[in-house]
């Protein structure tokens, strides 16, 4: 049987593509060239479906969450709050898996930090 090969893509709608961009580039340190393309280190990919009813995801109308591994999760969220992001207070330590936080997108997007154990 085929099977995919890992993520090729996240595509997201944006008020204004070029400002998120570059909020995603210079805020989380996403290397993406003009084309969008981003070659990430090799590691861990979870694809996991969540009960229609979560609050995981922040906003009930947010549909989707992606969770970016980062190799320090206090680094990244001080990192955040020093650009004036708005990053949520608190971090969840889960044993065996990691810890992690979460910052929200300037379009309302949660988005998930994954520092694997």
């Amino acid at each position: 049987m085929e099977h995919v090969l890992g993520i090729g893509g996240y595509f997201l709608r944006a008020a204004d593509p070029e400002a998120l961009t570059a909020w995603y580039r210079d805020c989380l340190g996403l290397d993406i060239d003009g084309h969008g393309l981003w070659q990430p280190d090799a590691g861990p990919t979870v694809f996991a479906a969540f009960d229609s009813g979560t609050g995981y995801f922040g906003s009930r109308e947010q549909q989707t969450m992606v969770n970016f591994r980062v190799r320090d999760l206090d680094a990244m969220l001080a990192q955040l709050r020093e650009k004036g992001a708005e990053v949520a207070e608190e971090t969840q330590d889960m044993a065996g898996v990691g810890r992690f936080g979460w910052v929200t997108d300037p379009e309302g997007r949660r988005i998930e930090l994954w520092q694997p154990a």
